[in-house]
């Protein structure tokens, strides 16, 4: 059984166009899964599904499982245990997360003790061994600081320990490493893989980084407008990518090394105002065709995975 299964998700919340569109992938236990594509594209969205944190007014079908249980159809009991122990997020912004006037050590803690109900002496021996595990040297003086005390890197640890306190299976990083320094980042990047490792953790892996997905990540979707236009291990994905849409964001990142120009992809991401009959990437696709904008492409098998284009049916 995957520890997450997205079936056929779609999310109306009353635009032109779904913010989701028949969404389907899987997390298994031990496997990093990305998600990328560009601002606005739906990633997020779907990591807020996992633990039903959908916008006002929005209407969902599909099934989102966790360990085979429907989130979409929990009761507000069994979604309160959902959030409280079996997944966890880590957002981009570890400020965000963070209550400016309350010490590092009520905020690991308090989850521990009013939620899942344990004593005091051992949420804080738990929030020690945390901190440690992370990396952050001098736990007991950490546990006393105030966020205003800690680096962006360090309070990025904190947040990673305290999405780690209640022993998850399943792990949301929602653009977890996007607001650091390149160091830092990097830091990051081994401490969330050998934590994933160490405890078989399952992880969702959310980034607008094509090039960063393909190295850390086992296998990647591509999202466009709503969509996964293409779904292949991060390895064959990132050597022969088979969608324009995957081929353009490639193009258009720099590598050190690399002499050839940078090529953006031309024309906007669509908003949900912007209504489709054909495949959403249309108006930016150099290589569009009449079909194109006439039926929506269904995927198809490609090496490894599958791909949503027309050309591939040629």
């Amino acid at each position: 059984m995957m520890l997450l299964s997205v079936e056929g998700l779609t999310i109306d919340a009353g635009g032109r166009r779904p913010i989701l569109h028949d969404v389907s992938l899987a997390v298994g236990a031990g496997e990093i899964v990305g998600l990328v594509g560009e601002s606005g594209s739906g990633k997020s969205t779907i990591a807020r599904s996992v633990l039903r944190l959908l916008p006002q007014r929005a209407r969902a079908s599909g099934r989102v499982l966790v360990e085979g249980d429907d989130v979409l159809t929990m009761s507000a009991r069994q979604l309160r245990g959902l959030r409280a122990s079996r997944v966890a997020m880590i957002y981009q912004d570890p400020r965000s997360s963070l209550n400016p006037v309350r010490r590092i050590g009520d905020f690991l803690t308090e989850r521990l003790v009013h939620t899942l109900g344990r004593p005091k002496g051992a949420a804080r021996a738990t929030a020690l061994e945390l901190l440690t595990a992370v990396g952050l040297r001098d736990p007991e003086l950490r546990l006393r600081q105030y966020p205003h005390e800690l680096s962006g890197g360090m309070l990025q640890r904190v947040v990673i320990a305290a999405a780690l306190a209640a022993g998850p299976s399943l792990l949301l990083a929602d653009e977890a490493t996007s607001a650091l320094d390149v160091t830092t980042q990097a830091e990051t990047l081994a401490l969330l893989r050998r934590v994933q490792a160490e405890r078989g953790l399952g992880m969702l892996f959310i980034t607008h980084d094509l090039h960063l997905a393909a190295a850390f990540c086992d296998r990647v979707h591509v999202l466009y407008a709503g969509t996964v236009v293409e779904s292949r291990p991060a390895k064959e994905l990132f050597a022969d990518p088979r969608h324009p849409y995957t081929a353009g964001l490639l193009a258009c990142t720099p590598q050190l090394g690399d002499p050839r120009p940078i090529r953006p992809i031309p024309g906007r991401p669509p908003s949900l105002d912007d209504a489709f009959t054909g495949c959403p990437f249309t108006p930016r696709c150099p290589h569009a065709t009449d079909p194109c904008a006439d039926r929506r492409p269904e995927p198809l098998p490609v090496d490894g995975g599958t791909a949503a284009c027309h050309l591939l049916e040629v």
